[in-house]
């Protein structure tokens, strides 16, 4: 009896909890987002980073705990805001060692300085769900400015916490050297490729 039993209760249990995981599509139609102000949900926005290593492959870390504001304005995309930081110390890659070092001083020097902020200065649309998005980026006690680009990924009511949420994935890259990021160049690439996925929650 348990052997069958066992499959049955399960069917039951995913039959209940299919209400609560109900969902409708996310709109893909930029036209359709709700504007407001809006904060990074940090579980679920990762920021990518690679670099050529030695030449031989493009080695790739992350970064966590994004924190940040957007205040969106769907039918003015260009009067839009976006602010965005995150702990310099949450940097990790797939070797604890690297990872160490990174942190020290003669990489970011996480102690020195804690945080990496990007803070939107101009939104230029391109089409229907683009977007070039320039701003200063502050790393490593440097600012300079930076364009992304952002491409609209998705909008509507998170299935789980029921919050509205609207998500971008941004690319860019910088030159490391020039925000004074210069161990092993050119070893190690100058080059530094960003990719930011990230979902907003509204908050108003």
């Amino acid at each position: 009896m348990t052997r069958f039993a066992y499959p049955g209760l399960l069917a039951a249990a995913l039959v209940f909890a299919a209400p609560a995981l109900a969902q409708t599509p996310p709109t893909r139609d930029p036209a359709q987002v709700q504007g407001g102000s809006y904060a990074v949900d940090p579980g679920h926005t990762q920021v990518t980073f690679m670099v050529s290593h030695f030449g031989f492959s493009n080695y790739s870390g992350t970064f966590s705990d994004v924190s940040g504001t957007l205040n969106l304005d769907p039918k003015n995309p260009g009067a839009s805001k976006l602010n965005i930081k995150l702990p310099v110390a949450s940097v990790a890659t797939t070797s604890a060692h690297l990872t160490n070092s990174l942190k020290g001083d003669q990489w970011l020097d996480a102690a020195k300085y804690p945080e990496m902020t990007f803070v939107s200065t101009k939104v230029a649309p391109e089409g229907r769900d683009k977007a070039k998005v320039t701003g200063d980026l502050t790393l490593h006690g440097v600012t300079k400015p930076v364009t992304l680009d952002v491409t609209f990924f998705g909008a509507g009511s998170n299935p789980m916490n029921k919050k509205y949420t609207v998500g971008f994935s941004a690319t860019g890259t910088v030159k490391r050297s020039e925000f004074g990021v210069k161990t092993y160049i050119p070893a190690i690439g100058d080059d530094l490729q960003l990719r930011i996925d990230a979902a907003f929650e509204r908050t108003e």
